[in-house]
């Protein structure tokens, strides 16, 4: 019997090092070869923390039964449940009422009575971007209506100078989430603007879409980009036409390089962000969040995080194309310590853009192409070629493969490269993920029917840019089958759809109503024809998505054997289709332990934004 802490002799000093290594990870101090003091001392409290925590002995598994409201199980045959009844981290029953209150009062059970609630299987963010949602407790929020309040890019350039003010030195001043199409100038802020927030230190804005940036004249020279720097494979450097001097604006590959250089959290800053993200998370009733295009950086930060306790819901990582052939190669490592609490899946590759920033590649121009070109379709981000050899390769060694594609031509460009791996090494029940599918059209579906591809989409592009897509970027008749998930479905085509957070608030019951109702924020229905039922749409943010992971016999659905993933809601989603928004997340529990709970009936903790 263990009976206190294990001895710090010299060689578990050698073993805490890595873990003292971790958390500084977690802090975002990867790249220091020293440690500062104040990293050292709070990574050893932390990894005390949870060595002593590892060294309590535990009680007997709690048993619980649930009872008192609808049980929504999800499972294959549809079944509305009377009782639930847990042990530990497992369901171990689910069906009547009185049969599982005999098992309660045999094993001495806690119940809970739902009152009319209803309980449902924890939501499984089929693809996002895990802990982006914290940046915004460290990072200036650029977000206009509906989600924050900037209106113009005057409001945005007094938000970014107040922040430059209260900066130290000439740090970097970073600001997220702006939409030049909500702003009354409907474009992006230009250096000049940005200069205005400040002269002396370096401004990056990033677009909502997080597939474009702005920086201003004192950020262009800190990252040496001038009029003769080439633009980068993949991305754009936008020039004055006049003088060819960048204005500013950069495009893909070259806002994604400035970014990835210029964020570098503090220590308190990274636990800040893992904070934030998981409590918006939980909040929102999420128990498996995704880190969809991690690279090698993150990696060990988003392990040890989760090792330690940082990350108090389970993760699914997607690594980077460049992560995954690292990972291939062995130039990185990746051992989990649980792969239910946290473990790799599909490599991530990301093959065009965002339509609303008009980088999305199709293969019809653009309804209102953004400048004098009228046959403007965007661009790829990754050449063809390119693309299927690195699916091929990935393919090839047996990995699971996601690949971003909005506009149909990256979809066919996608498609393809999927075909050719298949054809030069057939393997069977790939689930590769095409994620977004905002454009496929009715052929394309056949295709991935024929190949088993799994769409994703990004079903709450209807509320937040449904309007614009008609009026501006795709015009009615494409914009009407923007995420068509009722033409998959009628093909037998399996999808999950996702919230793609930070891009917008983790919200998986405004995103099961967006596929169910498509009222763009004017209020009309765009695609009437696409819309999905309710039930339909909560599989797919449960059992469609944990089978897309890979996870379908651990969780996704309440059957016995599965994990305790829960979520309570304050009403059933089945019984109103046209408020499924307005029910509200009243508990959230993980492997049978509750991580989040309403502070009251009445005012649930806000969810997030």
């Amino acid at each position: 019997m263990r009976m206190g802490p294990p001895e710090t002799s010299p060689a578990s000093q050698m073993l805490l090092r890595p873990r003292v290594r971790a958390a500084c990870y977690v802090a975002g101090v990867s790249d220091a070869p020293q440690f500062s003091r104040s990293c050292r001392v709070v990574a050893v409290l932390i990894v005390a923390a949870a060595l002593v925590a590892a060294w309590i002995v535990t009680d007997a598994p709690r048993r619980v039964l649930y009872v008192g409201g609808p049980i929504v199980t999800l499972d294959d045959d549809g079944q509305i449940a009377e009782a639930l009844a847990i042990e530990g981290d497992r369901i171990v029953a689910v069906g009547d009422r009185g049969a599982l209150e005999l098992w309660s009062n045999t094993h001495h059970a806690d119940v809970v009575d739902l009152a009319g609630r209803t309980l449902l299987p924890g939501f499984i963010d089929a693809h996002g971007h895990f802990p982006g949602a914290g940046l915004y407790a460290v990072l200036e929020d650029l977000n206009s209506p509906p989600i924050g309040d900037i209106e113009a890019i005057d409001d945005l350039v007094r938000r970014m100078r107040s922040r430059a003010d209260a900066a130290s030195g000439d740090d970097w001043v970073i600001g997220i989430g702006y939409d030049d199409t909500l702003l009354k100038e409907r474009r992006h802020p230009s250096r000049e603007d940005l200069d205005r927030a400040s002269s002396s230190n370096p401004i990056l804005v990033v677009h909502i879409s997080g597939h474009l940036a702005s920086v201003n004249s004192v950020g262009l020279e800190r990252l040496g980009i001038d009029r003769s720097t080439p633009d980068p494979k993949g991305g754009i450097i936008r020039r004055n036409p006049e003088t060819g001097e960048p204005d500013g604006v950069l495009e893909e590959q070259a806002a994604e390089a400035v970014v990835r250089k210029v964020q570098a959290p503090s220590l308190l800053d990274g636990w800040a962000i893992l904070r934030e993200a998981s409590r918006r998370y939980l909040a929102a009733g999420v128990t498996t969040a995704q880190s969809g295009y991690t690279d090698v950086a993150l990696l060990p930060v988003l392990l040890w995080a989760s090792r330690l306790g940082l990350i108090p819901l389970r993760l699914v990582i997607w690594p980077s194309g460049d992560a995954a052939l690292k990972l291939l190669d062995g130039e990185v490592a990746f051992e989990s310590f649980d792969p239910l609490r946290v473990r790799l899946g599909a490599a991530k590759l990301i093959a065009d853009g965002s339509i609303q920033g008009y980088t999305g590649y199709l293969t019809e121009p653009y309804h209102v192409p953004p400048g004098d070109d009228p046959s403007y379709r965007g661009y790829p981000r990754i050449a063809r070629d390119d693309l299927a050899r690195q699916v091929g390769r990935l393919h090839a060694a047996g990995w699971q493969v996601a690949v971003h594609g909005n506009g149909d031509a990256a979809i066919d460009d996608i498609l393809d490269a999927f075909e050719q791996a298949q054809r030069a090494h057939p393997r069977q029940d790939t689930r590769h993920v095409i994620i977004h599918a905002q454009m496929a059209r009715d052929d394309q579906l056949d295709r991935m029917k024929e190949l088993g591809i799994v769409p994703s989409f990004f079903s709450l592009h209807t509320l937040y840019w449904g309007d614009r897509h008609r009026e501006i970027f795709m015009g009615p008749r494409r914009a009407a089958r923007m995420s068509p998930a009722r033409s998959a479905l009628d093909r037998g085509v399996r999808f999950t759809i996702h919230a793609d957070s930070p891009v917008v608030p983790m919200e998986p019951l405004r995103l099961v109503w967006a596929a169910v109702n498509r009222l763009t924020r004017s209020g009309a229905v765009i695609g009437a024809e696409q819309t999905i039922s309710v039930e339909q749409a909560l599989r797919a943010v449960t059992i469609d998505a944990a089978w897309q992971h890979f996870e379908e016999t651990e969780k996704g659905s309440l059957e016995p054997g599965k994990l305790a993933d829960l979520v309570i809601l304050s009403e059933n989603p089945i019984d109103h289709p046209g408020r499924i928004d307005e029910i509200r997340v009243l508990e959230t529990v993980v492997g049978g332990k509750t991580r989040w709970r309403a502070r009251s009936s009445r005012s649930p903790d806000d969810a997030g934004r």
